[in-house]
């Protein structure tokens, strides 16, 4: 058994395609009880992705009561319950650090594809 076929089987689950620049919400499975859990959604802007297969990571961005917060998710986590793509951007860079030193609208704006094709 090689490497490639290992990770096919643990990348089995469904996830959508989503870029950097995209705002997505994403679902994680917070254990309560025994048997219980809750989904606690994170939505931001995905500034970064790095990895690659199974290692997958990506960077998630939002702005709290006026602070910035980020957290990396590993993809293919079995935390990760399900990713919703809430609105898609058009940006020019790999990775979106700059939006750490923004503030306000400017942090959270990214210009979408389709306002920009028209």
């Amino acid at each position: 058994m090689d490497i490639k076929t290992i990770e096919s089987s643990f990348t089995k689950k469904d996830m959508p395609q989503f870029n950097i620049g995209d705002t997505v919400k994403v679902f994680t499975r917070i254990p309560e009880g025994v048997d219980k859990f809750r989904l606690h959604p994170f939505e931001g802007v995905v500034i970064a992705k790095s990895g690659s297969g199974i290692k997958l990571n990506f960077t998630v961005r939002k702005i709290s009561f006026g602070e910035g917060i980020e957290r990396v998710f590993p993809l293919y986590s079995p935390t990760i319950e399900r990713i919703e793509i809430i609105r898609s951007g058009k940006v020019k860079r790999a990775k979106l650090y700059y939006l750490r030193s923004k503030i306000g609208k400017h942090a959270t704006k990214i210009e979408s594809k389709e306002t920009k094709a028209n």
